[in-house]
């Protein structure tokens, strides 16, 4: 068991970081709203900011609490399931965490958009009457009367559950992690995510916001390269002990630890799978003393495939298109892209003024409930 494991897991870090950005976002947003537009009646101001806070921390306790318990009962009833299957699971969850980093980096590098995707939301919830007035007892009415209250908690809560969801999978990417590896990289995953949200409240400037975001990002990808290619050599050492018979890479480090077939380098120490520091390395970079061709292919592959990307975003950024193709984007590539049917809720730049505009316009009375209601024909 190595002792990072034992501390600070680094892909529970990464999970609770990325499921807290969005939350922290909305909130960000809800309380600059609230701050433009009723700043001036402080006794409302507060109130409604209150309601907000009170939202937030309402998710966020029931989502630890079901995550205190689902993880507490996970590892008081496991008995060693994965076995002799153990570098397999490993490479597994190594490869979700991948993706789930590869993702999260490409939000972080957008996070004004994600920003204005959240402010059309907010909104639309705050605008959009139905025109039957049997339909405003409704429950997702209701649902927008009290949105201040119920934005931040259900978002909270949502990312919340699934947070506990990947943590618990993002636990088993270091091998022998226990329970006492997720109090300290949960925490401080909600600090780092807080703190942006701190940075995008107070208007902190757009450049160095983007310098900040940018060399985060940097680090996030040199651990994700590191997890694909450790993820690929779970896999290759997997195949090798079947072979062999038993856990080769722990047994030691000279001869008969590693496949030689398949092997572009070796050295006879610096084994991250014996507890001398060297784990630290493999969990932050994916550092082995064995070089699988497959790892270290797989390596160089990962960083050609996300120059790639972020190639094609920026090309798309700058000319609102794809190289070539003129009539798709990115996100059009996405099959969920039609499934939620996006392309219907697109908003144009002037949609959107009149929107943030009649946003303005919403009233709250004493018990901070909406007041005004304004219909809109916004699509």
């Amino acid at each position: 068991m190595t002792s990072s494991s034992k501390v600070f897991n680094v892909s529970v870090f990464f999970v609770v970081l990325r499921e807290s950005l969005e939350a922290v976002i909305v909130i960000s947003v809800l309380l600059s709203f609230l701050k433009q537009s009723i700043s001036q009646d402080k006794e409302l101001y507060k109130k409604l900011r209150w309601q907000v806070w009170l939202g937030a921390f309402t998710g966020i306790f029931i989502c630890m609490c079901v995550g205190a318990g689902f993880i507490g009962a996970y590892y008081a009833l496991n008995n060693d399931i994965f076995g002799g299957t153990e570098d397999l699971w490993e490479g597994i969850f190594c490869m979700i965490a991948t993706i789930m980093i590869s993702f999260m980096g490409i939000a972080m590098l957008r996070i004004n958009k994600m920003q204005a995707k959240w402010r059309v939301k907010i909104a639309r919830s705050l605008v959009e009457v139905p025109k039957n007035k049997k339909d405003r007892f409704k429950l997702a009415y209701l649902g927008k009367k009290y949105a201040m209250f119920l934005l931040p908690a259900v978002t909270t809560l949502r990312e919340g559950v699934e947070a506990v969801v990947f943590v618990a999978g993002a636990g088993v990417t270091t091998a022998g992690a226990k329970a006492t590896s997720y109090p300290l990289p949960v925490v401080i995953g909600l600090i780092a995510g807080v703190s942006i949200g701190i940075l995008l409240y107070y208007g902190v400037s757009y450049a160095s916001m983007q310098i900040f975001l940018v060399i985060s990002t940097c680090i996030l990808y040199l651990i994700s390269a590191g997890l694909f290619s450790r993820g690929v050599w779970y896999f290759e050492n997997y195949v090798f002990n079947k072979a062999t018979g038993g856990d080769a890479s722990e047994s030691g480090d000279g001869n008969g630890s590693y496949n030689i077939l398949l092997t572009v380098y070796h050295v006879n120490c610096c084994n991250p799978e014996l507890d001398n520091g060297w784990d630290v390395f493999n969990a932050l970079l994916g550092w082995q003393n064995t070089g699988y061709i497959g790892s270290m292919l797989a390596y160089n592959i990962y960083w050609l495939g996300l120059i790639i990307v972020v190639s094609l975003m920026l090309f798309e950024e700058r000319n609102g298109h794809l190289p070539f193709l003129k009539n798709l984007t990115l996100a059009q590539m996405n099959p969920m892209y039609y499934i939620k049917n996006k392309k219907k809720n697109e908003l144009t730049e002037e949609e959107r003024n009149e929107l943030f505009a009649k946003a303005q316009q919403v009233r709250f009375d004493s018990s901070g409930q909406i007041e005004q209601e304004i219909e809109t024909n916004t699509k």
